[in-house]
């Protein structure tokens, strides 16, 4: 029937909608900023944070730099626990475990790459903790334990560096043909995860030896 309304009828009919409709819309309009407010915060804590990581993490790899073990290890520490599950985090106990591997701090090396391996999100840098763990275990004269450790995984993309890994693990235990057979395994997965030219080393030295 609106059709047959005249214009000041159907203004009061409009008036009186909006009226009885204004709570629920500013109920909307209040839910909505609410909303987008909350979410400017969240983005505004996340930046913060990892801004913050960041920080951290450039203050350990200078305090290594100037070898300060100390103070960089306790940065990773601080670093894992104020930001623990962070990209970040991970790359510090990463940096921290090869500092420690090289000073011959084997035990807490393999501990921190084991917290890594079963702690990140990051698939891919399981994957590398784990290989370093096994090169860790490796110069804890534990081959045994080294071959367990990358057995223990699909290798994926780094088949050729487990493959290599698993060849060194069989030469320590005297397995000569079996780390041959490992290297080239290794060889034939692809050159752009190793370096071949120490695999060829290692293939011929066991091949004419």
């Amino acid at each position: 029937m609106e059709e047959y309304l005249n214009e000041k009828e159907q203004w009061e009919r409009l008036l009186a909608g909006l009226r009885e409709q204004a709570p629920w819309m500013l109920a909307g309009v209040a839910i909505v900023a609410a909303g987008f407010s909350g979410w400017h915060y969240w983005q505004a804590h996340l930046e913060h944070n990892s801004l913050a990581a960041a920080t951290q993490y450039s203050q350990e790899l200078a305090a290594f730099t100037r070898n300060d073990l100390t103070g960089g290890l306790k940065i990773a520490d601080d670093l894992d626990k104020n930001f623990h599950g962070s990209a970040y985090s991970d790359q510090g106990n990463l940096a921290a475990a090869r500092v420690q591997a090289e000073n011959q701090q084997l035990e807490p090396a393999a501990a921190r790459l084991t917290h890594v391996m079963q702690t990140t999100s990051d698939h891919g840098l399981a994957l590398i903790a784990r290989l370093r763990l096994a090169r860790v275990q490796l110069a804890q004269n534990k081959p045994d334990e080294a071959i367990k450790t990358v057995d223990a995984v699909e290798a994926g993309a780094f088949a050729a560096r487990y493959a290599e890994l698993r060849g060194d693990a069989l030469l320590v235990k005297g397995d000569r043909d079996g780390a041959l057979k490992q290297y080239r395994a290794a060889r034939a997965e692809g050159a752009d995860t190793v370096d071949p030219a120490l695999l060829d080393l290692k293939i011929n030295e066991l091949a004419h030896s």
